[in-house]
């Protein structure tokens, strides 16, 4: 089963209302504000994934920066993964700066069958990944079996549009706050995994994965190999950021890995099959 753990789809108003929400909304604005960045309904998906041969998709959410805008995408998001059970998984998203308003809805999507939270921005929804303004939400995601899934970015290295100031500092501060809560860093942590040569950093990160998505704009491919050797091949999780990037493409990325072909494996869906509780 080859599983993608990163994309993102919108409901079709928010296609045709593009340009009144890249004014209105700090997050959606910073990621879709060019004209060039591309956005994807949930058919747009289904097609590259039929093209593609992707049997299930993770879609996930952005970090809106009001509860109403949560609300209203989840609730897109929750549909069409009832509508294909069997392709996609939905993560919802939630600004924990709205206290219980945040657990409420969190509770809402997980009856509505969403297996986690995500993409979180700390950055742009006003907390931070250590913050103990997480703990409500942490706690009820973790009473629910929720993955939480947080947009972290390299803290060198070029800039681009939607970087955001996400460290690898505040996600390793988030795994020592909640050891037990199960958390995706996107783009390979920002480099956390590098610091895993740190024994004290390794025993921390052992309930945190790393999502490969925009693999190849960020790090040479020699980064599976690297990666795998430090946290171990069962903590990545292949990751496109479709539609910024053709499915297919992070595919190559980790056939050309040199990584041994169970590993292969497990990274292109098998991790997240027992992640996300798809096991048969």
């Amino acid at each position: 089963m080859i599983i993608d753990f990163h994309t993102h789809v919108f409901p079709p108003w928010v296609l045709k209302e593009r340009e009144s929400f890249c004014r209105t909304d700090a997050c959606f604005g910073m990621l879709y504000e060019n004209p060039a960045a591309r956005l994807a309904v949930a058919d747009d998906l289904l097609r590259s994934m039929d093209e593609e041969r992707i049997d299930v998709s993770v879609v996930l959410n952005i970090g809106w920066t009001t509860h109403e805008m949560c609300v209203r995408t989840n609730d897109y998001l929750l549909e069409v993964a009832l509508l294909h059970p069997d392709r996609l998984v939905a993560f919802c998203s939630v600004n924990p700066g709205d206290g219980y308003l945040a657990v409420e809805e969190l509770q809402r999507c997980a009856r509505s069958g969403a297996k986690g939270i995500g993409e979180l921005r700390p950055d742009i929804q006003g907390y931070t990944l250590g913050s103990p303004e997480l703990d409500a939400m942490v706690q009820a995601a973790d009473e629910t079996g929720m993955v939480i899934l947080s947009h972290v970015s390299e803290p060198v290295g070029h800039t681009y549009p939607g970087k955001g100031a996400i460290g690898p500092e505040q996600a390793y501060r988030f795994a020592m706050r909640h050891p037990d809560v199960p958390l995706v860093c996107a783009h390979w942590g920002g480099g956390l995994p590098f610091y895993a040569l740190m024994p004290e950093v390794k025993r921390t990160l052992a309930n945190t994965y790393f999502d490969t998505a925009a693999s190849h704009y960020l790090y040479e491919n020699a980064v599976f190999q690297t990666v795998g050797s430090l946290v171990g091949a069962d903590k990545i999780l292949l990751g496109s950021d479709y539609p910024l990037i053709r499915q297919s493409r992070a595919m190559a990325e980790v056939e050309r890995s040199t990584l041994v072909d169970a590993d292969k494996r497990l990274v292109l869906g098998g991790n997240a099959s027992r992640l996300l509780g798809l096991e048969s």
